[in-house]
């Protein structure tokens, strides 16, 4: 099971990992293997502990996207995390590889979003819309290569599939994404990742932040300088 898991840290409060890509975060309906299950296993047999472990999902990253989470060891971890998540105690980074380059090297995206639940997909609409949720990010060009740029981005709300569709929608799709990237998709695993968490520790209160980078032997990464 340690094989299964890279782990960035841990204490009796929280543990920090490595979400691979392509692998969910929680269990959902196609039964597939999770990280969540892995890191309650991880803990069960690392500590010996008989029956049920508790686990607190604080947070969620998509399936294809990869990079670095935190879950709770704790009851108590995990509503203070929750409500430092609420209070935007916590800053979530992440690096994307964009098809075509934006007209500003810097900017705030902000837009209404709306989830169809029948074929799990994220649209663009107005703010009167039915189930219509505020949205926004911002993003920083760091390197542009071949029609491509590189993206640092920071998200400022949590919507699902958020960064994909705010980038599709001023016509710089993730790398990778077939479900929003019209007719800039480039096929290839999703170029998206969580490379910086920031946040209070849930006892102590202190500052923590944990950084790991993209694969950087793949593409598209490897046309860039980090």
């Amino acid at each position: 099971m340690q094989d299964e898991l890279t782990v960035l840290y841990e204490d009796n409060q929280i543990i920090v990992v490595l979400k691979p890509q392509m692998t969910a975060c929680c269990p959902d309906e196609s039964g597939d293997k999770n990280l969540f299950d892995i890191v309650k296993e991880y803990i069960k047999e690392t500590y010996h502990k008989p029956g049920n472990v508790y686990l607190g999902l604080v947070h969620r990253l998509d399936r294809p996207t990869g990079g670095v989470m935190v879950f709770a060891k704790t009851s108590k971890a995990a509503a203070r995390l929750s409500e430092q998540m609420k209070n935007g105690g916590f800053e979530k980074k992440y690096m994307a590889v964009l098809c075509g380059i934006p007209n500003r090297d810097k900017a705030t995206l902000v837009n209404y979003v709306r989830k169809n639940s029948v074929n799990n997909t994220v649209y663009v609409c107005t703010e009167s819309e039915e189930g219509a949720k505020f949205a926004s990010l911002a993003y920083e060009i760091k390197d542009k290569k071949g029609g491509l740029c590189l993206a640092d981005i920071t998200l400022h709300t949590g919507r699902t599939h958020q960064i994909r569709v705010q980038t599709a929608a001023i016509n710089c799709p993730v790398y990778g994404d077939m479900r929003y990237g019209g007719e800039k998709a480039v096929k290839g695993k999703l170029a998206l990742w969580a490379y910086s968490l920031r946040f209070s520790h849930p006892v102590t209160g202190e500052a923590l932040r944990f950084i790991i980078e993209p694969p950087k032997e793949e593409n598209p990464w490897k046309l860039f300088s980090f």
